[in-house]
């Protein structure tokens, strides 16, 4: 039975609604921070908060002390580059160590279902390369997993999409991408520590309703009610001309690619059924917003 969580990435845009969840499932939850003050404010004050470096394996060792569990939040920064120092693989090689040493005995990590369209369509992107070797590195460690492959977060409205007044689209989007809201994950995660504490498991989570990104940005636009939003388009080759020099831009031009046309299908009956049915709608999230 599991029942003290540490988690590493809590006060991030998709760790935030993890943890809290996490926190509402009874757990008792520890969080790897940069800053206990600034995480106190985000984050409910019954999580002990241990300020440390993902990249000190004797940080990482003394969030773990005494933790059944482990849930990753990582990710990969625009402004990255091939050679530098990547979370997701390179922290992961720390972090698995660092689990071993405190006798963890599960260890759970976000992935992504788009990141799938690597090797379609004669697409390539080490980033990509990066979310595999990350997925290989966890079922090859030796210890329990769970690992999650999210469509696209509802949350992405406010990351990605939304400049200001605007909703910024870039290209024709072919496919219909299943939004959830982080919440609704939040809870499968925490249902996946309580029902597979030990078993290795793998969840496509994908939300209730399926929006090409056009009709996505249009629902959200339409029952949005802080302001009035206006939706425009981005030329991609655009952004794929200047990425040559930009690497925020390089990414963003990449990363929209995929999403335009990797062929997503509903997938998460199993998910459902073993972690629950999500909740919010995109309607719902947009007007509650």
């Amino acid at each position: 039975m599991i029942k003290t969580i540490s988690v590493i990435g809590a006060t991030g845009l998709l760790g935030k609604p993890v943890t809290l969840a996490l926190v509402n499932a009874g757990f008792s939850v520890k969080a790897l921070v940069r800053n206990i003050e600034r995480a106190k404010a985000q984050l409910p004050t019954e999580i002990h908060f241990i300020e440390g470096d993902i990249k000190n394996p004797a940080d990482l060792e003394k969030v773990f002390t005494g933790s059944d569990a482990v849930y990753l939040n990582l990710s990969i920064k625009d402004t990255e580059k091939p050679t530098d120092w990547h979370t997701e693989t390179d922290g992961v090689r720390l972090i698995i160590e660092a689990a071993r040493k405190t006798n963890v005995k599960k260890l759970a990590m976000i992935s992504s279902l788009v990141h799938f369209y690597q090797g379609m369509n004669g697409f390539s992107w080490w980033t990509f390369d990066i979310k595999q070797q990350s997925v290989k590195l966890i079922k090859e460690s030796g210890i329990s997993y769970s690992i999650f492959y999210p469509s696209s977060f509802m949350e992405n409205f406010y990351s990605n999409y939304k400049k200001g007044k605007y909703l910024v689209l870039a290209g024709k989007s072919e496919h219909k991408q299943y939004f959830i809201a982080g919440a609704d994950y939040g809870r499968q995660v925490a249902r996946s520590f309580q029902h597979y504490p030990y078993e290795n498991k793998e969840f496509a989570i994908q939300g209730l309703e399926g929006f090409t990104t056009d009709e996505a940005c249009e629902l959200f636009r339409k029952h949005y009610k802080k302001e009035k939003l206006t939706i425009v388009r981005a030329p991609v080759g655009v952004l794929k001309f200047f990425g040559k020099f930009a690497q925020g831009l390089n990414y963003g031009s990449n990363i929209i690619e995929a999403l335009n046309k990797y062929p997503e299908k509903f997938q998460s009956e199993q998910t459902w059924e073993a972690l629950g049915k999500p909740e919010i709608t995109l309607k719902e999230f947009a007007a509650s917003q």
